[in-house]
């Protein structure tokens, strides 16, 4: 399926590694100029060189796409003022030359709630609700003008189904939710091509998890393999899922094929959430 998307310009956030590289890998690979933002500048500039080579082994593999699509990465703290406008204005301007956006940003850590002070509750929200208002704001105008637009927010599954440890998350995760819930329903917006989605990741394979896995094990007195086998077992889908498949899915709800799909919550969990809706 031709998703519609050469020559258009992506901004993907955390896309060193992860479900943030699975999301500029598979944009990339349908033609679209993607810039790659992350904090890290070696793992960020190795991630986009790999993403390159991929494209002219596709390229001179002599398939039906011939891509003539750049890749282009920006070390920056995209949570930051300075970051943001260095990651937006690589497109042409602030922001105004983007059309599909993917905002990500890691996970504030785990605990007890009775041991957050408000700092910590700031600093949640800042990064995973205030961060992606904020480069909401500063694309989806020039979006509309151009009568297609993107916003891909990248929350988690926690959002479905709260966690008892991960509050901070809870709760930052959720204020974006409700804010994108209304914003999305817009007329200035949704009824100028320009659609925002949220899509929530249940346990996929990545660093975060595996960083997670061997604190749970440390703290049970088990090994990594007990605990990944029993945090498994609870996947229907008797797997935990992998970035590339993720990308797909992104990659999806940026297509024109998704143009009627907006103010959604996508959730990729393998079947763990037990619910109707």
């Amino acid at each position: 399926m031709d998703l519609g998307l050469q020559g258009k310009w992506a901004l993907v956030c955390g896309a060193s590694k992860g479900l943030g590289l699975g999301c500029a890998q598979a944009l990339a690979a349908e033609g679209v100029n993607v810039v790659m933002v992350a904090r890290g500048a070696e793992v960020l500039h190795a991630a986009a060189d790999n993403i390159r080579a991929e494209l002219s082994m596709q390229s001179s593999a002599g398939g039906q796409k011939v891509l003539k699509n750049v890749v282009l990465a920006v070390a920056a703290d995209i949570t930051s003022p300075e970051g943001r406008a260095a990651a937006l204005g690589v497109a042409g301007g602030p922001g105004t030359a983007f059309d599909i956006v993917v905002t990500n940003a890691g996970g504030p850590p785990p605990g007890d709630f009775r041991d957050w002070e408000r700092d910590a509750w700031l600093k949640a929200i800042d990064a995973n609700m205030l961060t992606p208002i904020e480069l909401i704001k500063a694309t989806v105008d020039g979006m509309a003008a151009r009568g297609f637009g993107r916003i891909v927010n990248i929350t988690s599954s926690a959002v479905k189904a709260p966690i008892d440890i991960l509050g901070l998350s809870n709760g930052a995760r959720s204020g974006l939710t409700g804010f994108v819930a209304g914003v999305a329903r817009n007329p200035t917006l949704a009824a100028k091509g320009v659609t925002l989605n949220n899509l929530l990741p249940g346990k996929f394979d990545t660093d975060r998890i595996k960083t997670t896995i061997a604190g749970a094990a440390q703290r049970q007195g088990k090994t990594v393999d007990e605990v990944r086998a029993a945090q498994i077992a609870q996947i229907p889908a008797q797997r935990f899922g992998t970035p590339h498949e993720f990308g797909q899915i992104c990659a999806f709800l940026c297509s024109v094929q998704a143009g009627y799909i907006t103010g959604q919550n996508v959730l990729a969990d393998g079947g763990a959430f037990a619910g109707t809706f």
